[in-house]
């Protein structure tokens, strides 16, 4: 825009002084539908509490030496099907304003890689929205997940370890995108799958599943069979 723009003509003190002033304006005032930045220095309360407790609790447990060799989280990505967007793309726009809102940050919107004709889908087609989390918005997203939205899921009984891959990464499928309190149900009533996928460095199961329990996930308690009575 015009206004955005620093005079061509002035002093140089004067044109350094619109480019710092148009620069300020960018970096505080984000474009309209877009996300704002995260406040300079600041830390979630997960990544303290990393730092100050579970990283030394894995280090005791699992004897290391070293605090580079503790396991930690990488990212966490969320994905979320829109199968009805071949005909439908105000859902595409829903999902991803939903997932805007759920991760705080812009998704990615995900296309066919390649044309299946049985399920009338062509290579291309928008499919999905996916994001990537990582630093502190990934440590916000899973303060937020096991606090507040895991304990709005229906009949819940614990997140079942068996969703590790064998690496450390736990792989957890949602029926319904409205247990977290960000989603709009006057806009979005329908209810839509998600997956979410939290990898770390853990390399191994045990690891993977210490790491995120210390960081507050509720995991299924193994069943105690009880000896039969006499």
């Amino acid at each position: 825009m015009a206004k955005d723009t620093p005079p061509k003509e002035g002093s140089k003190e004067q044109i350094k002084a619109a480019k710092k002033e148009q620069h300020k304006f960018h970096a505080t005032e984000a474009p309209k539908g877009a996300v704002a930045p995260m406040p300079k220095g600041y830390r979630p309360r997960l990544a303290d509490v990393y730092t100050t407790k579970v990283q030394p609790a894995l280090m005791k447990d699992f004897n290391l030496s070293s605090p580079m060799a503790a396991p930690k989280m990488v990212k966490i990505v969320i994905n979320i099907g829109v199968s009805e967007a071949k005909e439908n793309i105000q859902a595409l726009d829903l999902a991803k304003e939903d997932l805007t809102m759920i991760s705080g940050q812009a998704p990615q919107v995900r296309r066919a890689k390649k044309s299946i004709s049985n399920f009338k889908l062509r290579e291309g087609m928008p499919i999905g929205v996916r994001v990537t989390l990582r630093g502190a918005r990934m440590f916000e997203f899973l303060d937020r997940f096991v606090s507040v939205s895991v304990p709005r899921i229906r009949d819940f009984q614990g997140v079942d370890p068996r969703f590790f891959d064998g690496r450390g990464n736990l792989n957890i499928g949602l029926k319904e995108h409205h247990i977290f309190p960000e989603v709009n149900m006057e806009k979005s009533p329908k209810a839509r799958g998600m997956n979410i996928t939290f990898v770390t460095t853990a390399g191994d199961n045990a690891k993977g599943k210490a790491l995120l329990e210390y960081l507050g996930m509720p995991f299924k308690k193994p069943e105690v069979k009880q000896a039969p009575a006499k």
